[in-house]
Formats: structure tokens, C-alpha cells, sequence
């Protein structure tokens, strides 16, 4: 029988707003009443993560349930899935392995730090490249994970990865899949940044009413230019997933798959027009292309972005490229 480790992050981990949940409440939950810190309930296992490890227990496994408050004590996780040691010194997961992780997420930023703490204990310098890494790739195979929702399912534009993957959300389905599931292998994007992005990315400035502002980046698609740095932009998608699809009534992406072994990329343009009584119209233009990699160069001096719901700024060219196949969730 297999070993689980069932492993949330603590309070200050990566998450919109910078609580662990949504919304700016701390894992997801409502607000406490005023002056009242939600800490302390925030660093005790959500309810799902313990009916989660109960299915667990009873189809036989061994479970432990672990709170992680710092990269280092994923990192300690994370050993327990290391591979025996290889002639050419590589730290290298074990594709056989008994122990099985599943990751209590209260926002895709959370299984994202999760997998960017995997990509960096696996992942070969350039000068090391074994040659059983795929052609492809920088990583290996990462080794599966079980993802356990901690929120509601959302709906509409505001899905989380998991509903966009069709992953079982209730506890005892997901310790099913986890003990006797598939793992299906997913897309991965790396950045020059030092990070990884599961979902997609997008760019784009407001004023305080919400009002979109325009902004200048060269954007580059395996050759392809979208945008040569002088068009003025109203967003910028950078997709793997379908999470940033749409934004209001636009589509940008047309068909984001995280299966596909490409990166889909679009910006939005504002096009002036006349009409034939002289009346200037504005309409969007959305240009997409498709390809491995693809560079965002910023001309204004910082973009908002949202990578995997997680806020920043970009200020400085950023590259993108895909890893067909790099990690891989349990599925039914």
C-alpha cells in the first residue's frame, strides 16, 4: 500500500491578495469578525484535507498530513519522492515510487509553488544534461500529484485549474483517484524568471474606475511578432489552460490545451475606424499565435500581470517556453 503525504501550505504562501485563499480572506474563508486574526484557524487543516486523509486511512494507505510555511519544508516534502541515487550524482524523482503526494490547494498559486519547488530540485544544470532527459524538455517526468480543491468549484471565467481539468473536488473522490487513478500528463511552462506557470498569465493596466489602459511590449511568438513594441495593447494573454480565455465579452485565446505541447498567445489591440458618415469607432483586435516559446518586452516601465492568480509587475522582457508533458495530476 502506497504512502501519502497530504501537504497544505501555511498563511503567507503564494496566493491572490496575499492570503492562502480567495478573496483576501484567509483560505478562502470569511473574513473574522473586525479586529480578529484568522491566522491560527488559517495554519489548521481545512476540513476537505481531513476528509481527504480519512478516505485515505480507510482504503489502507498511510497518511500524514503536512503544513508547509517555507520553500525549505516543501523542499523536505519533496525528498520523499527522490529516486534512488544515479552514477551521474543527479537528484532525479523515483518513477516507481510508493509515496504518493496530494496537495490541498486553496488557489492555483498554491499548487504552483508546489511545482516550481519541483521543477527547481529536479531540474539538471545545462551543463549536466542526462541523456535519458527528453529532447524537448529541461525536466524530467515530474511525478504525479494528487490536487484537492479547497474552495468551491467556480463558474464561468473564474475557474480554477482544477475545474478547467475536470478533477474530482470532493475529498473521497480524490483520494480514489489518488490510490487507483492514472496520472495524466500536463503541459508546463518555465520563465527566464526562475518560475513556472501551470494555467496562463495575463497583462493589462486599469485606472481606479476599472477603465483599461493601454500599454506598449514588444510580444514574440517563436518568430512571429504580435506587437512590435508601438501598438498601443489592452491585454495580453499567455496561455497553457483556459484561465485567462476570455477577459469581459473578448475572446483572446480561441483554444488553449495544456495537452498540446504549445503555448497560446494573444494580445488585444485597439483599431480607431470611421464609418461611412465619418463616426470614429473603436474595436478590438485580437492577434493569437502559437509556438514553444514566446517573449513579452515591456516599452512602458511596469505592466500588471496575473500569472496562475497571482499578482506582479513586469518591467523587464520576460520569456516563456513549454515542457510537453512535465508534470502530471492523478485522475480517475
Amino acid at each position: 500500500m502506497y504512502d501519502v503525504v497530504l501537504l497544505t501550505l501555511g498563511s503567507e504562501r503564494d496566493a491572490p491578495g496575499g492570503g492562502c485563499g480567495s478573496g483576501g480572506a484567509c483560505c478562502g474563508g470569511a473574513a473574522e469578525a473586525a479586529g480578529e486574526q484568522s491566522e491560527e484557524r488559517c495554519e489548521t487543516p481545512r476540513v476537505p484535507a481531513l476528509a481527504c486523509a480519512d478516505a485515505l486511512t480507510a482504503r489502507g494507505a498511510r497518511v500524514e498530513t503536512v503544513t508547509a510555511r517555507s520553500d525549505a519544508e516543501i523542499d523536505q516534502v519533496l525528498a520523499r519522492l527522490d529516486g534512488p541515487p544515479r552514477p551521474d550524482g543527479l537528484t532525479w524523482p523515483d518513477p516507481d515510487s510508493k509515496t504518493r503526494l496530494v496537495v490541498a490547494t486553496a488557489s492555483d498559486g498554491q499548487l504552483r509553488a508546489v511545482l516550481r519547488r519541483l521543477v527547481r530540485r529536479y531540474a539538471p544544470p545545462p551543463s549536466r544534461r542526462p541523456d535519458d532527459l527528453p529532447g524537448n524538455r529541461t525536466v524530467p517526468d515530474l511525478p504525479p500529484v494528487g490536487v484537492l480543491p479547497l474552495d468551491p468549484a467556480r463558474t464561468g471565467t473564474a475557474r480554477d485549474l482544477a475545474a478547467q481539468l475536470g478533477l474530482p473536488r470532493d475529498p473521497a473522490a480524490v483520494a480514489a483517484a489518488v490510490l487507483d487513478g492514472t496520472p495524466r500528463r500536463l503541459d508546463l511552462l518555465r520563465n527566464d524568471g526562475g518560475s513556472v506557470t501551470l494555467d496562463g498569465a495575463l497583462f493589462g493596466a486599469a485606472d481606479d474606475a476599472g477603465r483599461p489602459l493601454h500599454w506598449r511590449a514588444r510580444v514574440e511568438v517563436d518568430g512571429a511578432i504580435l506587437s512590435n513594441g508601438e501598438d498601443p495593447l489592452m491585454a495580453c494573454a499567455v496561455g497553457n489552460a483556459g484561465g485567462y480565455a476570455r477577459l469581459d465579452d473578448v475572446t483572446l485565446l480561441a483554444d488553449p490545451d495544456p495537452t498540446d505541447g504549445r503555448v497560446e498567445v494573444a494580445v488585444a489591440v485597439p483599431v480607431v475606424t470611421r464609418s461611412a458618415l465619418g463616426r470614429k469607432r473603436v474595436r478590438l483586435e485580437v492577434r493569437r499565435a502559437r509556438g514553444r516559446a514566446v517573449a513579452v518586452a515591456p516599452r512602458d516601465a511596469k505592466v500588471p500581470f496575473l500569472d496562475d492568480g497571482v499578482e506582479g509587475e513586469l518591467s523587464r522582457k520576460r520569456s516563456w517556453w513549454t515542457e510537453p508533458g512535465a508534470w502530471a495530476v492523478w485522475t480517475a
